[in-house]
């Protein structure tokens, strides 16, 4: 059995914009569902989602026959966890609150093989290497990781062109929520200077040779980060395509609804 190439690492290398779904609702039925919607990449948030390792292996799976590449967001750069998650077959990981070079470092050699990195070996038991049924899969999983790191803070910001020059991260992903908090700009992520922020940090990682990521539900946004040479861009969250599809049906009979609507200056 052959290991399963990464073609979305393969898309940022060869600077094809990829475009993106987050998914949080935390069920495989969902995720399958989404899987066949057309997009290129699904986020499968184990950050602020009801997410576990079986949940995500469950998802991991029920995506795995479409199109669509599965990442995994972790609710932290741990090495246990990042053992586990590569374990149940996520090639893609998207590590959230990264701030300095050397946990970028750390990051990256978590999902590689000694002597490369530190990743525990116990392919017999993971759904990566099929059993055992991949061919040499110790020794050509390493080629097939992709590590995305998060910058989401001032301090990230700070340490961003050591991050990107980090051998091993594919790509650096803009949290525009956490990164507005930051600044002092709480729920104000498209505050100028948080604009301002992003754009400088989109070049600073063009520059690295390095591909930028961003989420935003603002179509607009969203086209404006491919334009500036984003590379993986997530255009929506399901759980609020959901609440607003829902609510939307539900105004145009019931019109008093639309006055509780949520709402939409947020990232999510």
């Amino acid at each position: 059995m052959d290991m399963s190439r990464n073609l979305f690492k393969q898309a940022l290398r060869d600077k094809k914009p990829q475009i993106g779904l987050w998914v949080g609702l935390a069920d495989a039925y969902v995720a399958e569902l989404l899987a066949g919607t057309g997009f290129d990449w699904l986020l499968i948030d184990g950050e602020h989602a009801p997410n576990d390792i079986r949940s995500i292996l469950a998802q991991l799976q029920a995506v795995a026959p479409y199109p669509s590449h599965p990442i995994v967001r972790p609710p932290i750069g741990d090495v246990a966890l990042i053992k586990q998650l590569l374990d149940t077959g996520a090639q893609t990981l998207l590590i959230p609150m990264v701030e300095t070079a050397e946990q970028a470092a750390l990051m990256v050699a978590a999902t590689r093989y000694p002597p490369r990195g530190i990743r525990g070996v116990g392919s017999a038991l993971a759904r990566s290497s099929r059993w055992n049924q991949v061919t040499d899969y110790l020794h050509v999983a390493d080629r097939e990781m992709c590590v995305l790191v998060q910058i989401e803070s001032a301090a990230g910001l700070a340490n961003l062109d050591a991050i990107a020059q980090v051998p091993g991260v594919d790509g650096v992903f803009f949290g525009p929520a956490d990164l507005s908090a930051s600044l002092g700009f709480l729920g104000q992520p498209g505050h100028p200077d948080v604009q301002h922020a992003i754009a400088q940090g989109i070049e600073r990682v063009l520059a690295a040779d390095k591909a930028p990521g961003i989420l935003t539900s603002d179509a607009g946004l969203a086209r404006q980060y491919l334009d500036a040479g984003a590379l993986f861009v997530a255009v929506g969250v399901d759980t609020t395509l959901l609440a607003s599809s829902a609510r939307q049906l539900s105004a145009s009979f019931r019109p008093q609804v639309a006055s509780g609507a949520a709402r939409q200056d947020g990232v999510y």
